[in-house]
């Protein structure tokens, strides 16, 4: 659906900015956990609606860039949009396609991937498009559903395509090193993870 020329927004407005939603209930603990530094350059990886796009922006200041992308034109006005009403001038919206960031080489700080990696269709190009991105020491923060047959709810089952264990295995096999797992005081269905 997000490649709908007439995707409604403010449908995905009210699924996604709702404190119902591990993600945007926990974005600053997140914001916290993800280390921003002032000067830095983010890629807000499949950014939707824009909300970590937004504090991003806020977290790198004014001498640093936030990489709005998304495969989706929509979501990317709506970004536009809001970044203008609220006078966020360090945003750029780029329009990835389904296995590319088409981003430079060595330009990303820092890769924010959150409660999109399931939905990599070609998940072994899209992380070398990341990886290529960063710039030497750069880091991959993934947030995604935990998927436990038996324990997590039928939508995840049904909506995710593969648990935690086959997305680390992926993501080294890109050539990308764990750092760690970090806890989310206010999740209950996500997980967060450093490379």
């Amino acid at each position: 659906p997000f490649l709908d020329p007439e995707l409604d927004v403010s449908q995905w407005l009210g699924r996604f900015e709702v404190e119902s939603r591990d993600a945007y209930a926990g974005r600053r603990s997140v914001l916290a956990a993800c280390k921003i530094k002032p000067g830095s350059v983010v890629a807000d990886v499949g950014a939707g609606t824009g909300f970590y796009s937004r504090l991003f922006a806020d977290a790198v200041g004014q001498d640093g860039w936030v990489f709005a992308v998304d495969i989706s034109s929509r979501f990317l006005e709506h970004i536009n949009h809001q970044a203008v009403a609220d006078r966020v001038g360090n945003i750029t919206s780029v329009l990835g396609t389904h296995d590319s960031l088409r981003l430079p080489p060595g330009s990303v700080d820092v890769a924010f991937v959150c409660d999109t990696y399931h939905h990599f269709e070609y998940p072994q190009s899209t992380l070398a498009s990341i990886y290529r991105a960063l710039k030497p020491g750069g880091t991959l923060v993934v947030i995604d559903f935990e998927r436990i047959p038996g324990e997590s709810r039928e939508f995840i089952i049904g909506h995710v395509r593969a648990g935690k264990e086959v997305f680390q295995a992926e993501i080294f096999d890109a050539g990308f090193r764990f750092v760690e797992e970090i806890k989310i005081p206010t999740f209950k269905e996500n997980y967060f993870l450093r490379f």
